[in-house]
């Protein structure tokens, strides 16, 4: 019985103490490198992509079957921010963002710079473009992006105005290369 009562006791101690530890920060220490090329070509990892300026803004999708996703708060590196790091882009320019699972999508230079995007209000009715950005995402809602998201980095088109929704075909996930092809 002794042993019994012995168990027992570590048992609620252990749940006890599991339950009054200190929260654990949250770390993204995942290997990731964004490839980036231009007219010179850099590797980043995502630490040192989260440490370059960033922005903030809602993210809000619509997929072609209709599904929305959002709104959201999404924080990132500006995708032009990013190729000005590898010579910038001329405005016949395009730029192809892949992701780990080959997954591509085309931007012209009009639509890095957040022109040229449907929007549309929460009734799916068309209405005039706010100011929108288009990001490299690492952040929602204050929370790392996880790989079932499309983590850890995701391409994003923000606004600042919460109900503003896109097409997010090009939300491209788990994206790797961003590259500049001159036209």
């Amino acid at each position: 019985m002794s042993t019994f009562f012995m168990c027992a006791v570590l048992i609620a101690a252990l749940f006890i103490s599991g339950c009054m530890s200190a929260p654990v920060e949250q770390t993204d220490d995942r290997i990731w490198n964004l490839t980036l090329i231009g007219d010179t070509e850099e590797v980043l990892t995502l630490q040192e992509l989260r440490s370059l300026p960033s922005v903030e803004g809602y993210g809000y999708g619509i997929s072609t079957v209709g599904i929305k996703v959002g709104p959201n708060t999404y924080r990132g590196v500006l995708i032009s921010d990013l190729i000005e790091r590898v010579g910038g882009m001329g405005p016949e320019d395009l730029v192809y963002i892949s992701a780990d699972d080959g997954y591509l999508w085309v931007f012209g230079a009009d639509q890095i710079k957040g022109e040229g995007f449907m929007t549309l209000n929460e009734d799916l009715r068309e209405i005039p473009s706010p100011g929108l950005s288009v990001i490299c995402a690492y952040e929602r809602d204050g929370e790392i992006i996880d790989e079932e998201w499309g983590g850890p980095l995701r391409v994003i088109i923000i606004s600042d105005q919460e109900n503003t929704i896109v097409e997010a075909s090009s939300w491209v996930k788990w994206v790797d290369t961003i590259e500049v092809k001159r036209r």
